[in-house]
């Protein structure tokens, strides 16, 4: 049976998860909460955060936000105004879904400008947001989830290549400037890992190359040293690591959880 606590001792932290309705920010959240943190998970969709609220740890006071990532001035003031009526946060995970795929050079600008926002401005938004308080404690995670894409551009992905690429290095330039004040950041890339977002990438590869939705997602599992595609919880168990103080001197690197996939180091 899977071990599902790591003894991170996260409590007395304040957590932030986005898009943690599902896949990797909802397996983040629940490992985040049966580390010990109180965790507010923030998405869209209402019914979806009060379902994932009811299946945390319920040894805290878990919340959510209601929040729609097209809108980063919407968000930002969402966000703000909870941390000025509840209480800050030591750990922020920039998650969202990816871009649609498809060719960079078919790709309409309003694509481009549509994953900028959800991605790049919404994180910076969240971590001017939460800074400040990390600042105060002497104590601050943010942890970006993005995409082996930014060390190995991905067939058929073209925009995500492109913004991921953007996240990767404002990533590492905010780590620069915040290391001094004990707040670090970094980035996760998760590989293949068995969420909804995988499932329309297999079936977009098999209309797109007349082979069966089968077919394509052995093709996929062949490229994996590892023969087998990720679960959600062990892109969390390394988000999670990255949280707590025991990875306090990691600073600004980005970490593959691929199964070896990646072809560069």
């Amino acid at each position: 049976m899977r071990e599902t606590h790591m003894n991170l001792e996260l409590n007395n932290r304040y957590a932030l998860v986005c898009g943690s309705t599902a896949g990797i920010g909802k397996a983040t959240a629940i490992a985040l909460a049966s580390e010990g943190a109180t965790v507010t998970l923030i998405a869209r969709n209402e019914a979806k955060l009060k379902a994932t609220l009811a299946e945390l740890p319920q040894q805290r006071q878990h919340d959510y936000i209601v929040a729609d990532f097209s809108n980063p001035l919407e968000l930002s003031e969402k966000v703000n105004t909870y941390i000025a009526n509840h209480h800050g946060f030591h750990i922020l995970v920039n998650n969202t879904g990816g871009p649609k795929g498809g060719p960079v050079f078919a790709a309409g600008l309003d694509e481009f400008q549509s994953a900028f926002t959800q991605h790049l401005k919404c994180n910076h938004v969240l971590a001017q947001a939460v800074v400040p308080f990390m600042k105060s404690e002497h104590y601050g995670r943010i942890i970006n989830v993005i995409s082996t894409s930014v060390k190995q551009p991905l067939d058929g992905l073209g925009v995500s290549n492109t913004i991921r690429g953007a996240v990767a290095n404002w990533s590492k330039t905010l780590a620069n400037e915040l290391g001094a004040f004990g707040v670090t950041v970094n980035n996760v890339l998760p590989g293949a890992t068995g969420t909804e977002r995988l499932s329309e990438i297999i079936k977009n590869k098999s209309s797109k190359t007349g082979v069966t939705v089968d077919q394509a997602s052995e093709a996929m599992i062949n490229a994996v040293p590892a023969k087998r595609f990720a679960q959600p919880e062990e892109t969390a168990d390394a988000i999670t690591f990255l949280s707590s103080a025991r990875a306090a001197y990691i600073n600004g690197i980005n970490l593959p959880v691929d199964g070896g996939r990646t072809k560069s180091l």
